[in-house]
């Protein structure tokens, strides 16, 4: 085990898509541990679009991160000192912790991840954060029934993936809109989707008339913008519209407009909420629980994109925007088996 570690700064907030100078590597000794906090080394790093909205400055449904302050985000590490009587070295854990070799913490939004059950990586993705955003997004919002619609865009991404079977599993028809043929292959043979639209090359509007000939009764938001506009037209009485991000303007450096949607929902009686996955912290295990019992059946399958290296942590922010994943992506920190 090296003696030093390094950690990520933000050290300047980004204008429009982010770049390496907000970033600054910073190496230095291992940190200590006091009594009841546990020592963690990072496996895998989650880079989040959501962690976007952070850099600004602006506080929203959760606090801005600071300026020369080390970057936060989900990580799959192991235990390699404690002080807690709930942690013991050795074990696997997942947890909100630094762009860091190793971090220090109380425990406290901790859990421990078998490793037996599924590979540890998924912590981040299908049985994960991004799982769980897609199970109550889709299910408490969404509520698909079988025979409807659902459209999901940013489908290849990692909710938008597990979005989509969660759909497939209930019965629906599932459109997915992604940005290259590539993502869009990857729905239809591997992820079962009924069809897909990619919004680089085809006109959204009259792709969805043709690809949801019944109209459009869950239409599940990732990406805001233009996408959701042309879907607004083709919805259903009483759709739902589940409104998960906006990442087509999370770089935008001047407000974005776009047609007034309000006749189009009170026209079709239609639902539109948006939500954040710890709005349901309370119902996370029966998340976790189905979830996992999903993969286990083979119900869900899923893709990571994992990049080697902490010191390529922005890179792999970066490329959320730039459309460069397919399902999860991941920055892999250490080997699972030199820990």
């Amino acid at each position: 085990m090296s003696d030093l570690n390094r950690e990520f700064l933000l050290v300047n907030r980004p204008s429009g898509m982010p770049t390496d100078e907000n970033f600054q590597l910073r190496t230095s000794p291992i940190p200590g541990i006091s009594d009841g906090e546990v020592l963690v080394q990072t496996i895998y790093l989650s880079v989040d679009p959501y962690m976007r909205g952070r850099m600004s400055g602006i506080k929203t449904y959760t606090s801005p991160f600071e300026l020369n302050k080390v970057l936060t985000a989900g990580v799959v590490g192991r235990v390699i000192d404690s002080k807690n009587n709930e942690f013991q070295m050795g074990e696997i854990v997942e947890g909100r912790l630094n762009w860091a070799d190793y971090s220090v913490t109380s425990g406290k939004g901790l859990r421990k991840v078998d490793p037996n059950l599924a590979p540890i990586s998924t912590a981040l993705g299908v049985v994960g954060m991004p799982g769980l955003t897609a199970y109550f997004g889709l299910l408490d919002i969404g509520k698909p029934k079988e025979g409807e619609t659902v459209v999901v865009s940013g489908s290849a991404g990692a909710v938008g993936t597990v979005v989509g079977q969660i759909a497939k599993i209930y019965g629906c028809r599932v459109v997915g809109i992604t940005g290259s043929d590539e993502k869009n292959a990857y729905l239809k043979n591997e992820l079962d989707f009924d069809a897909t639209i990619n919004y680089k090359k085809e006109n959204v509007k009259e792709a969805l008339k043709e690809k949801s000939p019944n109209g459009v009764d869950v239409y599940f938001d990732n990406v805001g913008g233009e996408i959701s506009d042309a879907v607004m037209r083709l919805l259903n009485f009483q759709a739902r519209i589940v409104v998960c991000g906006v990442i087509s303007e999370y770089n935008n450096t001047e407000a974005a407009y776009g047609p007034r949607i309000q006749r189009f929902l009170l026209n079709r009686s239609a639902l539109m909420k948006a939500y954040i996955v710890s709005d349901y912290y309370e119902r996370f295990n029966e998340g976790y629980e189905q979830l996992g019992k999903w993969v286990k059946e083979g119900k869900l399958t899923y893709r990571e994109n994992i990049i080697d290296g902490l010191e390529n942590a922005p890179q792999a922010f970066i490329g959320l925007f730039h459309g460069e994943n397919i399902g999860k992506q991941l920055v892999k920190v250490c080997e699972e088996d030199k820990l």
